[in-house]
């Protein structure tokens, strides 16, 4: 992302080079933009702290940087004051509460390897070895949680596929897809003619589209539409699937229950 759009949304980097100058790195060294635009917005958050507190925060103590884990745990919903996250008790959720701390611990590392300090204030959990049979860790700033995957229940699933039942065959077909070959948002919305091989039922998930930078390949059954998948399929070789365009449904005569 270039450092003026970053500048323009967040004009407190402009105000630290050191901030600008990680950023930069990062975007160097090939990180998406929707990486570094979280790193820019939960640095540029604890810079407007440090800026508030008068403290440089090349040279911040933890003392700082608790203030912020305290901000940020004060900080209300969106979806409104009374509403409260269950896996951290505070208005923001404890993957949020990570995320903004994310950068700024990685900013100090940068620090740290540049010669700038000598030790980060943010700090990790580390594993510290004791006597017997147990070993013990040191907690960092924020405990995370870990949650379970959410799994609908068989009436909820049958709720979402009534939904989709008078969708477009578009909408459908990239259901049908996320849910069998276990796509992301942004794998699924990437997806591209050339990538389907409707003959073996493979997708290929080209490792620039996925989360971990690693390609795989997924397998996909028959899909109950009313229009044929491969009809869907059609067009210029390398198009994106999600921007074809979808002829509108005859809601009157939706797919059986069951299909998707």
């Amino acid at each position: 992302m270039p450092d003026v759009l970053l500048d323009e949304k967040w004009p407190v980097l402009s105000r630290h080079a050191r901030a600008a100058e990680w950023l930069r790195v990062w975007a160097d060294l090939g990180r998406a933009p929707q990486t570094i635009d979280a790193y820019a917005r939960g640095l540029a958050e604890y810079l407007l702290v440090c800026e508030r507190d008068r403290i440089d925060p090349a040279m911040a103590t933890r003392a700082p940087v608790a203030a912020f884990v305290r901000e940020l745990r004060s900080r209300p919903s969106a979806r409104g004051e009374n509403v409260v996250a269950l896996d951290s008790g505070v208005g923001l959720a404890n993957a949020t509460l990570q995320q903004r701390l994310v950068p700024v611990r990685l900013f100090y590392d940068f620090l740290v390897e540049e010669g700038v300090r000598n030790s980060n204030p943010v700090g990790r959990g580390r594993y510290t070895p004791r006597g017997g049979m147990g070993g013990g860790g040191g907690r960092g700033l924020v405990p995370r949680m870990v949650k379970l995957p959410w799994i609908p229940a068989e009436q909820q699933w049958l709720d979402v596929l009534d939904k989709f039942r008078v969708e477009p065959v578009r909408n459908r077909v990239m259901l049908a897809l996320a849910y069998d070959a276990a796509l992301r948002r942004e794998e699924l919305c990437s997806l591209r003619t050339d990538d389907v091989d409707p003959g073996r039922r493979m997708l290929r998930i080209r490792a620039e589209t996925t989360k971990t930078r690693r390609p795989r390949q997924g397998t996909r059954r028959p899909i109950g539409v009313s229009t044929t998948p491969h009809r869907h399929w059609r067009g210029p070789r390398g198009k994106r699937l999600h921007q074809e365009r979808s002829q509108p449904q005859d809601r009157s005569a939706a797919p059986p229950r069951h299909a998707v």
